[in-house]
């Protein structure tokens, strides 16, 4: 792994990072946030969610375990640029296939070492998450002026429409066969996929569900089509006001009565479905570590989440929702650190989200449940 060529971290602002160059050389856009999970970083590499984002990660040591043919959650990195503070020169685990460097250099991730990330982290948490670019080898020879231009003249992530990119190209099944249970499945699941990690449908497989995996792009003809008695949302990146086609596809799910469960970006769509607003967070939660309260059962969950948008609903109250044919809803769960609406459930039809990813990998198993919850909702509504 060379170290030699120069890099720049450079902030919308017009902070500037040096550090030395990792993975492929060049210069990449997107929106610096920081992610705060010790292990897991092949995980957050190819998690959709991170899609046109720049990557800062606190914890110091990244690459020491390398790259394993296993652990990724989709089918390739997704992350626009990638900082860490150092760099692991060797790879060492007995599962390792190649080094970290060696995949973003295969990828084309560029990326930047060298830097205090933990500094980084302490700005984006005053300023918020911003517009950044990484500049290495010839790239970062302009002069700074130049770069925080062409950083600044980047789209910004509010507005952004992306779970059309990162959403898979033909529907797909993944069996409970496949996945350790045996006998007939349980019940048949409709996932719409705006940027769905390897391990969600797993979870599900695990549980004697088959999935039909489809495209964000798909209607109500085609969950229709596979016969589900469930619709899942997953997560996935972007701004949930430019989800017009899914908002519009979940009413219709929701208006049929087809019990439905979403996470992150799916939680997100039901608030707007259901009528209430969503915003852009500061600085957003990023993490396997983040502190969750279930207000149902008062217990608090560590959650993995990915997400900078959040829905716009009263914590701590029934109240009818905005579109009013869908009755009453509760926050269900809320954020510890910030208040911020972790989850909803609708009381009088069959439907309910988290803005958590409850499959975590890597990351806690605390909220393993709401994949039974799920099955059980079908359950009754089978029974009914």
């Amino acid at each position: 792994m060379s170290t030699f060529d120069p890099a720049l971290l450079v902030l919308e602002d017009g902070t500037v990072h040096e550090g030395t160059a990792y993975g492929a050389r060049g210069s990449r856009l997107g929106e610096a946030v920081f992610a705060t999970g010790m292990t897991g970083y092949q995980e957050t590499l190819t998690d959709p969610s991170y899609a046109r984002q720049i990557v800062v990660q606190t914890a110091p040591h990244i690459g020491n375990t390398g790259v394993n043919d296993e652990d990724s959650e989709s089918r390739r990195i997704w992350v626009a640029g990638y900082v860490v503070r150092d760099a692991a020169r060797r790879a060492s685990n007995w599962r390792s296939r190649r080094s970290l460097d060696e995949e973003l250099v295969a990828q084309g991730v560029v990326g930047i070492q060298g830097v205090d990330t933990r500094a980084v982290t302490r700005h984006l948490r005053s300023a918020g998450s911003m517009k950044a670019g990484i500049f290495s080898g010839e790239a970062s020879a302009r002069s700074v002026a130049q770069l925080v231009e062409e950083v600044r003249s980047q789209p910004s992530m509010k507005g952004a429409r992306l779970a059309e990119e990162v959403t898979t190209e033909q529907a797909y099944v993944v069996e409970p066969s496949a996945h350790g249970w045996e006998g007939e499945p349980v019940a048949v699941v409709a996932a719409i996929d705006l940027g769905i990690k390897t391990m969600t449908p797993v979870r599900m497989a695990e549980r004697g569900l088959r999935v039909h995996v489809l495209p964000a792009t798909a209607s109500l003809a085609d969950i229709d089509a596979v016969s589900p008695a469930g619709v899942f949302l997953s997560n996935g990146p972007g701004d949930p006001a430019t989800a017009a086609d899914q908002v519009g596809l979940l009413r219709e799910v929701l208006d049929a009565g087809i019990p439905f469960f979403g996470i992150c970006f799916g939680n997100q769509i039901l608030g707007r479905a259901l009528g209430f607003g969503t915003y852009k967070l500061p600085f957003g939660h990023r993490g396997i570590n983040q502190p969750v309260m279930d207000h149902t059962t008062g217990k608090v969950e560590i959650t993995s989440q990915n997400h900078g948008f959040a829905v716009d609903a009263p914590v701590g109250e029934t109240l009818t929702a905005p579109e009013e044919r869908y009755g009453r809803v509760q926050v269900s769960h809320s954020s510890l650190n910030d208040g911020v609406v972790e989850g909803l459930r609708c009381l009088d039809i069959p439907a309910f989200s988290v803005q958590y990813h409850p499959e975590a990998a890597a990351g806690p198993h605390d909220s393993a449940y709401l994949f039974d919850r799920f099955v059980e909702l079908m359950k009754v509504k089978d029974n009914a």
